[in-house]
């Protein structure tokens, strides 16, 4: 368990750092003409070398990932990639000059905080491999992100973001879930299908959520997405369990955990340079609200996952 638990904080780390870098390049890449979700945003900032970058490093979070989901159970990992928010405010308070507030500063103690609870009353991960109908509601869902992309990004401004962030969050959620039900390489098997389609479609709304709409609200939707779903799917079909007599600490750490990045969730994406405006901040403008200035990651994730 001790490695598992330091393969998820690592993996927060990588897509933590890696956020800041993907939604510099989103923001910078030249936006579409439209008001739904943008598939040709995603080729405009694979051009941009700090997508690049960031990809390697979600490359590197997503195998330190792997190592966790198969030795911890899923509430605990989903907590833990939640945190990623906690290290992009603290690298974008160290390198990117960003004044936190005394609330933020208080919520990067809380999701530590969270985190150990859930260290001292995580079990072993469930042993139960899900049945044949899971495995396929898994690839279900997947679709399912797509198609709340399609109806999602026809919304307007405000409601938009919510409802990309949250649709990758569940797309992020299916890469959790399938990479605990991987048994070796089996094509035949629909969970490497929902793990390529829901990882794929999660990167596509969230790209477009934080271009296109609040950062705040986008992230949010993502990080409850990305926990809540499977840490229910864990505990309830593949025997995720706690330490005997720890379950309420379990649950109180993980709500903890998740409320601070909640509280961190203006940390979508880095700030716009000075004097400009971003696509997001022009959508909210547009919609009558002011956005403050703020870091912010894309992560995912986890965040997030790639």
């Amino acid at each position: 368990m001790l490695l598992g638990m330091i393969c998820a904080l690592a993996s927060a780390f990588c897509f933590g750092a890696a956020s800041v870098f993907q939604a510099m390049a989103a923001r910078a890449a030249e936006p579409g003409t439209g008001g739904g979700v943008d598939v040709a945003l995603m080729w405009r900032a694979l051009r941009q070398w700090r997508y690049l970058a960031g990809l390697g490093m979600d490359a590197l979070g997503f195998a330190l990932q792997i190592v966790a989901l198969r030795t911890l159970p899923i509430y605990v990992v989903g907590a833990a990639l939640a945190a990623s928010l906690a290290v992009t405010a603290v690298i974008a308070s160290r390198l990117l000059h960003v004044r936190l507030s005394r609330v933020e500063w208080t919520a990067v103690a809380v999701v530590c905080l969270g985190l150990a609870m859930l260290a001292l009353a995580a079990g072993r991960e469930g042993h139960e491999g899900g049945s044949e109908a899971l495995r396929w509601a898994l690839l279900g869902v997947s679709f399912g992100v797509l198609l709340l992309g399609v109806v999602g990004g026809r919304l307007p401004a405000k409601p938009r973001a919510l409802v990309l962030g949250l649709g990758a969050g569940f797309g992020f959620g299916v890469v959790e879930v399938a990479v605990r039900l991987i048994d070796g390489i089996d094509f035949a098997d629909p969970v490497w299908y929902a793990l390529l389609v829901g990882g794929g479609a999660a990167f596509l709304l969230l790209t477009s959520a934080l271009q296109r709409g609040s950062v705040t609200t986008a992230t949010a939707g993502a990080v409850l997405g990305e926990t809540i779903g499977p840490a229910v799917v864990g505990v309830v079909w593949l025997g995720d369990s706690t330490r005997e007599g720890l379950g309420w600490l379990a649950i109180l750490g993980f709500a903890v955990a998740v409320a601070g990045s909640l509280t961190l969730a203006r940390f979508g994406e880095p700030p716009a340079p000075e004097g400009s405006t971003g696509p997001a901040e022009a959508l909210e403008a547009d919609a009558g609200q002011a956005q403050a200035p703020g870091p912010a990651s894309a992560p995912k994730r986890g965040p997030r996952t790639p």
